[in-house]
Parts: structure tokens; sequence; C-alpha cells
């Protein structure tokens, strides 16, 4: 279906620094230096920022429109810092700034905090940049937000080449231009003289592809420190017009460049294969018309995580958003339980889930860290081994995930408990940045943007498709009308029409709600086993009028949840608060030891339903229009591997963003941020592949290749 590539295969190795009399960090693997020893951060600005014309065409930048810088080499992020001041002086301030860098040896923290200093006219923003600063574990993609979405970094690990490979929205020849296009070029990294395996002629042709002629602002530029004969071939090789100009300091000379390359023109018939294997990507996942939206509006359909997440996103791109819930409040459905847990399951495999996995909980701990003291509290969540496959599992990850002690520690029974505040006997993982959130105050919370507008008390049941807008119809007719709509309403999209064809599965949940006592156990961390069981969560209750304001410390602990197949009963039951107290004392008996003698009868709890995909990857994306798309892939009944060379059909505009199933809090805002770069034709958070195998289309193609349409 896709060329999906090992996602996190290669060990990650760290740059190994040198520091030099002056303080100044230099490779000890290529013998070179990070920057000028004159002044890096005038040689940033003098090379890449000046030579980019940058100040000229960022002040010519609207309001609501984004701006695409990639770079060769993050090292120690100066020139994403000199972007980024830059870019706070001179662009509207309803702008974005997308910096996308590829590196394959990154700086570990300290050294990047090390090298920053010598910058103070920058920590303002290197202070920043640090606190977000991720745990590299394998290749892998890394999106870091700054200043509420105004300033974006793209962080790839990899090599130079087969990083921004990954940006293509393919590599089949026909499609490789369909995707989102860079503004501008910083060719940094080593010199060629003690790095040419960067330069390399594959770089370059990535470079081509991914570059623009359109005048204005957006044409394509590129400036490099570099004037050997190895960039300016490759520059003109990839279409770019050369000028060699003045460097910086002792630096005789430099070049800056302007990609002015015609389109090519390809023969489609040279790609069709008729009859055998194409060496390609089938091309279903490429949007046929993909349209460009010059009106920023959009209706999202369903207030729980998802809608609430999409609506943020595209809200912070500038985008008028209207909410529609069908109940009074948010997050009354999936979303609604008083704490949900922040977690992932991590896997020793190289496989879409496991990269998806992890690229989520990373950006989930970032995106929320500014959050917690509103939404729940990052107490950590510890993971206990508590069978037999869950020791293997443990056992397996340590090769991968040993170093990445600010992700996840891997915690014998004495430390699980020592952690946990309570006796456990279990080893187990512990991820410190993790905790509890509660869904409706994060959604709340989200929604509190002037671009966001939310109606409740309103259940849209219809989708009417205009010439180059939809309708949102409910039995009072219509709500609202907007060229994009997304539909975020877990497992009841398959109320509408153009998504029924999703083979979505609703799997029932039950929490129970145990009060906190002034003798209750002292949990000081989220702990998961057959189910989790939260720190107790504060209530703040209101006494009579005439009595003083009281904060009792009485709270209650969230426990569960109970995985019920084939079952759509909302009714709380007996039974299951039963199960779920079962397995608090089969895993954590010294936590359900308090409750033992519980009255179940009176146990209060919620129903939930989980919204799930038979592979266990959520739905984002374009909704496709799924005759067409029968239609024109037929051939993969036959050949899986066919020479299709028809892009997919897809309905302009619609989207949906569902299928998180008990994970909505990690999955949520990495998709919400996929999406809305989806729709606003920007750099992708994550790999091409990555994207396409969370499609809504996926399961039409699949079924094509069993023969199953």
């Amino acid at each position: 279906m896709s060329d999906l590539p090992d996602h996190n295969s290669s060990t990650i190795n760290n740059a190994v620094l040198n520091w030099d009399e002056q303080g100044q960090p230099v490779s000890s693997t290529f013998g070179d230096i990070y920057f000028s020893s004159a002044s890096g951060l005038e040689e940033s600005r003098h090379v890449f920022l000046q030579h980019n014309q940058l100040s000229e065409r960022w002040q010519t930048l609207k309001n609501g429109e984004h701006f695409t810088v990639a770079e060769t080499g993050f090292g120690s992020g100066l020139n994403f810092l000199a972007a980024w001041d830059l870019w706070l002086k001179v662009a509207p301030i309803g702008a974005q700034l997308h910096f996308v860098s590829v590196e394959k040896f990154p700086l570990c923290k300290t050294d990047l905090t090390r090298a920053l200093a010598l910058w103070p006219e920058l920590t303002h923003l290197s202070e920043q940049l640090i606190s977000a600063y991720p745990t590299f574990v394998g290749h892998g993609f890394h999106r870091l937000n700054f200043m509420a979405g105004r300033i974006k970094l793209t962080l790839i690990i990899d090599d130079a080449a087969l990083g921004f490979t990954k940006l293509l929205a393919t590599t089949h020849p026909l499609f490789s231009r369909t995707g989102a296009t860079v503004d501008a070029w910083f060719l940094d990294g080593f010199a060629p003289s003690k790095n040419p395996q960067m330069w390399s002629d594959e770089l370059f042709d990535c470079m081509n592809k991914l570059s623009t002629n359109k005048p204005g602002h957006n044409q394509t530029t590129a400036a490099t420190f570099s004037a050997a004969a190895i960039v300016k071939n490759g520059l003109q090789r990839a279409g770019f017009s050369i000028q060699k100009v003045a460097g910086f300091g002792r630096k005789r000379e430099m070049v800056k460049a302007i990609f002015n390359a015609e389109p090519e023109t390809i023969d489609p018939d040279k790609f069709t294969y008729r009859g055998s294997f194409s060496p390609h990507p089938v091309p279903w996942t490429i949007q046929r018309n993909k349209p460009i939206f010059t009106q920023h509006n959009a209706v999202i359909i369903g207030g729980g995580l998802a809608g609430c997440h999409s609506a943020r996103a595209l809200a912070e791109r500038g985008w008028q958003i209207t909410l529609v819930e069908r109940h009074t409040q948010l997050a009354q459905e999936g979303s609604g339980n008083p704490q949900g847990v922040l977690y992932a399951k991590l896997s020793p495999l190289d496989e879409a889930q496991a990269a998806f996995n992890l690229a989520t909980l990373q950006y989930a701990l970032n995106y929320y860290q500014q959050l917690w003291p509103a939404i729940g509290s990052n107490c950590g969540v510890l993971q206990l081994a508590y069978k037999p496959a869950e020791t293997e599992l443990h056992q397996l990850l340590r090769a991968r995930f040993a170093k990445a002690n600010d992700l996840v520690e891997f915690v014998d029974a004495e430390r699980a408990s020592e952690i946990a505040g309570v006796r456990l006997s279990q080893s187990g993982l512990y991820f410190p940045q993790a905790g509890w959130i509660n869904p409706r105050k994060l959604c709340a919370r989200l929604v509190d943007h002037p671009n966001i507008q939310v109606i409740c008390q309103t259940e849209a049941l219809a989708l009417k498709q205009l010439e180059s807008s939809w309708q949102v119809l409910s039995r009072d007719g219509v709500v609202a009308t907007a060229p994009v709509v997304i539909i975020a309403t877990a497992k009841d999209a398959l109320t509408f029409p153009q998504a029924n064809h999703l083979p979505i599965k609703s799997i029932r949940g039950q929490v129970t709600y145990l009060v906190e006592t002034s003798t209750s156990p002292a949990l000081k961390t989220v702990v998961c086993a057959e189910g989790y069981i939260c720190p107790a969560e504060k209530r703040t209750e209101k006494k009579k009028e005439k009595e003083k304001p009281s904060s009792s410390t009485e709270g209650i602990f969230c426990t569960g949840a109970t995985f019920n197949l084939k079952d759509d009963s909302s009714e709380l039951r007996t039974s299951d608060h039963q199960t779920n107290l079962d397995n608090l004392h089969k895993h954590t008996p010294a936590i359900a030891e308090h409750w033992k003698s519980v009255d179940i009868s009176k146990l209060d709890g919620r129903v939930g339903f989980r919204c799930t995909l038979p592979d266990y990857l959520p739905v984002v994306g374009a909704l496709p229009e799924v005759d067409d798309l029968v239609h024109d892939f037929a051939p993969l009944r036959k050949n899986a591997k066919a020479g299709v060379i028809t892009p997919g059909s897809y309905l302009p505009g619609l989207y949906i963003n569902i299928g998180h199933g008990a994970r909505g809090l990690t999955y949520t805002p990495l998709c919400a941020e996929l999406l809305a770069a989806q729709i606003n034709n920007e750099i992708l958070p994550i790999a091409a592949e990555l994207a396409n195998a969370l499609s809504p289309a996926r399961f039409v193609i699949r079924d094509l290749i069993r023969n199953k349409r």
C-alpha cells in the first residue's frame, strides 16, 4: 500500500563535541566547527537571512500566511534562533514561520545548552528551545510549537537526503511535486570537504521537487556558506540559478541562488507497467485537484478531544471555526471521563503503529507542558510489568530506550514503589513527564480562542455538498456553511454517508469512582496494569451561602476501565465495578486494600465508548470518493503494485479525525496538527508515509487488494 520505511530502526548517535579555547563546539567526527569563531550569530544573519532576502520577504506576508525554511544540519539551532528572532521583528503577528531542519547527529541537551549560552542576546528564545528539545529515539520527526503556534520547528533526525525525501507527498515521479513546498533553503552542515556524503545528488534532487518558481515572496531561494564546485553544480542541476557573493568574515565567497526551473514534462505512459509490478508507490494517497482554500472558515462536528484539538490547531493558523456539539457541554461522550491518562504503548518493532505511538507521545508531552496546572497533573505514569508478556516487552524495549531517561525510565519494584508512594511488587516503565488530564477542562481550554465559536445543543445530522462549500444540517435546517468541514464524532461518524465505509468498532468501557478519605493510599503517580488508577482529583465544594467557602480535601480516584466488545449498554453495572476492583486487587493489592469492604452497589462511575479501527490507528485526513476510488484502482485486485497512474479521488473540503481509542489524550494533539497542515497546504509534522497510514482511504485500498470490493 505504501513505501513505508523503517521509522526507528537506526541507532541515533548524538554529536560528539570538543570545545576549543574560546569555548566553542567542534565536531570530533568531522573535525569541523559549528559556526564562525568570529561570530556565529552574525554569520547566520549574513549568510542565511540576508542572502535569502528574508527581512524583505517576510514584511510582505499577510496574516494567515505561512513561510517555510528548510535547513540541512540543525546543529546548535543557532540558525533557527536567528530566523525566529528576525521573524518577531519584521513578520506580521498573524503569520507563521515553519522551520524544517534535518540533522543526522543531534546534540544532546547538555551540549545544546552550553553552545547556546554563547549568545546571551537570544536567551529569551534559546530557553524555550532547550525546554522543548526532544528525546531522540531512532530516526523520526519532532514537531515543536512555540508562541502559540506562531513558530513551528520540525526537527527530522535522519540523513539529509532521506529526511527531506520523507517530506514529499510521494516518491512516484509523476506526483512527487504535489505536496507543500519550501520557500527558502539554508544549506548548512559541515563543509563538503569534511562531509561530502551530505552534499549528495539525492539531496539536490529532493530540493528540486520541494522548490517552486512562483513569483513573489514564495519563489524558492537558497543560500550557503560554501562556494565549492559540488555545491554550485548541485544547485544548478536542481534548477537554481546561482550567484557568488562575498562571504562572512575571512571567507571570501559564498553562494546564493533562486529556483527558476520550469516544470518537468513527464510522459505518463512510461509509468503504466502493464502486466507487471510498478517500482513506484501506487498514487492512491494523492488527491486529484486538491483544493487551495482562500476562505479560511471551517465547521467542526463534535466537541470532544479530537474536535477541540482540531479547532485549536486551525484557529492558531487564523481560521474562523464553528464547533458544533449536540450536548449542552463539550466532552460528554468518549472524552468525558474526569481523569484520562496520557500514555502510549511503546514497541521495539519497526512499524507504522510503533512510530505513530512514539511520535504522538513526544508531541503530546511537549504540547501539554504549559497547560498542566489548568488541566490535570504531570505526576508521572507508571506502567507495570503485570504479566509475563509485559515483562518480556519491557526487556525488549531496553535496547532502544536505555538512553531515553527523560522520556521513560526502567524501574525495579523497589523504585516503582518509591515513585508510587505505595507498595508494588512489579517492575515497570516510568514516564516522568506524563500524568493524568481532565478532558473537560482541557477541551474548555482549547476552545478558549477568539477564532472559535461553539454551538451546543445542536446535532449535525447531514452534510450537503455545494459548489465550493458544505452545508451542515440539523433537524432545524442549516447550522453553518463553510468550505471545510471536519467530522470528529467518533463512532457516530457512521451517521454521515460520506464516512460510512469506515470499519469503525465501538468498545464499551466503564470506569469506577472511589472516594478519597483521610486513610486512602497516598498515591503519587498514575499506575497502569490491566487497568489504571490515578491519584485523587481534589474537589472544591461550596457550602451553603452563609458559610465560608471550603476547600474540602475529599477527592475521587478514577479507576478502570472495562473492555466490553459488542456491548452498547450505557447503564452503569455493578459487575463492571467489581471487574475494576478485581483488577486493582490482582495487580496492586496495596492500593486496593483500602476498598476491600466497599459497598459496590453504592459506587459511582461512568460509561464511555472507545472508537477504534481494525489496525488500531486513527483515521485522519480527507474523506475519499469511494466509488471513484474503487473504479480507478480496480487493477489492485490482481496486482497490489499495479502501475496505476491515476491520483485518488477525495471529497474536496471534507475531512475526518476519529479512531483514537483509549489514547485520545496522546493521539489527538498531533493528529489535529497533521490535519491542519493538510488543510492549510503545509509541510507535514510526520513523514508522508506515516500520514498515509492514517488515511481514511486506506480501508478501500486494502479491500481492493484483498479482492473484497
